[in-house]
């Protein structure tokens, strides 16, 4: 049997709850609204309405999952940065030359955004 969890009124979605995570991990990267439109795969104006709260992000959609993965990658880099966001924001725009461009333009392609995950995951294990 399966069983959904039960979502009280009020209460946030998971979507919206990923949505504001995302969101809040572009601003403290420094990332443009139409960045994060490219890398999640959501439209300008998705983001305009995630950003009031309008909407969230469809649980299980391409966008949640490529969402799921810029948290991720917000979380690898501030654990690495030691919560620098300064830092971060230097090395998410800077030119890497292991990644071949900067860790902000790689993340625009889900192959990029995979990548740039497991380059900051091969550098926290050193930790």
């Amino acid at each position: 049997m399966i069983s959904f969890p039960v979502i009280a009124p009020g209460q946030p979605s998971r979507g919206q709850v990923l949505g504001k995570a995302a969101l809040r991990a572009a601003e403290r990267l420094g990332l443009s609204a139409r960045q994060f439109a490219r890398v999640t795969g959501l439209s300008e104006p998705g983001v305009s309405r995630l950003k009031r709260g309008a909407a969230g992000i469809e649980e299980g959609s391409k966008s949640f999952e490529l969402a799921a993965m810029l948290v991720r990658l917000y979380r690898s880099l501030d654990a690495i940065t030691g919560g620098d966001e300064a830092v971060a924001r230097a090395w998410i725009s800077a030119p890497n030359d292991v990644l071949g461009a900067t860790p902000a333009e790689k993340i625009t392609s889900v192959q990029g955004l995979v990548d740039v995950c497991a380059y900051l995951d091969s550098r926290r294990a050193r930790l």
